[in-house]
């Protein structure tokens, strides 16, 4: 867990917040169809960070259900405080690794979607294995989706977007949605445009939008 300062709001999210959006891998295998009262689509939405993204697509879609996976609880508060400021039923949140959730919360074929944008790189050479994108992961995480669903990572280091291309294109169960190996695609209208984007182009990073598609098995 990354706990870092709460600010007082932050902080009231998370209080009265939890309790009703929270989910923990304590709880077991995620009945999702119970846990939002309806059945529907699923989207999964790991390392959300401040919730931007995840709050608008909520927003945007109200019949579908959003869970979100951040370990920074700052950011799982903010996201919680503006939630409940906003009346938003459609969403849900593990504060807890994404690993742990995946392994213990997920059932095989039950992902619509998964959503990553904008993982931590790991800039410095010596730090790569600490990245999200590993084969072992993907893999996983490719089981996870139904044949029907898809893989959409966001990043703005171009180092990293070839690094996800490499992952990507190894793994037998996920076909590249541009058409080709190594072909990003534009920016679905979907994939809100965050602040951190935002200064990101403003610094000359050129953000990469990589989607890959579940095939049969």
């Amino acid at each position: 867990m990354r706990a870092g300062r709460m600010t007082a709001g932050q902080e009231q999210g998370w209080q009265q917040g939890f309790p009703q959006f929270g989910l923990t891998v304590a709880q077991g295998a995620l009945d999702w169809d119970k846990t939002f009262g309806s059945p529907g689509r699923r989207v999964l939405e790991i390392g959300f960070g401040m919730g931007d993204s995840l709050l608008q697509m909520a927003q945007a879609e109200p019949e579908t259900q959003f869970v979100g996976i951040e370990v920074h609880r700052p950011g799982v508060g903010r996201l919680l405080s503006q939630a409940l400021g906003l009346g938003i039923g459609n969403l849900r949140v593990y504060a807890e690794d994404a690993v742990d959730v995946l392994s213990h919360c997920v059932a095989p074929a039950s992902l619509d979607a998964v959503h990553i944008f904008f993982p931590d790189p790991w800039h410095k050479k010596r730090h790569h294995k600490r990245r999200l994108i590993q084969p072992k992961f993907v893999g996983d995480l490719a089981h996870l989706m139904r044949e029907d669903g898809y893989l959409h990572l966001a990043t703005d280091w171009t180092p990293y977007a070839e690094h996800m291309f490499d992952v990507l294109d190894a793994e037998p169960l996920l076909i590249n949605a541009g058409g080709a190996p190594r072909r990003a695609v534009a920016r679905p209208d979907y994939r809100p445009v965050t602040k951190f984007e935002r200064r990101g182009e403003r610094l000359g990073h050129a953000v990469q939008d990589l989607i890959y598609l579940r095939a049969s098995s």
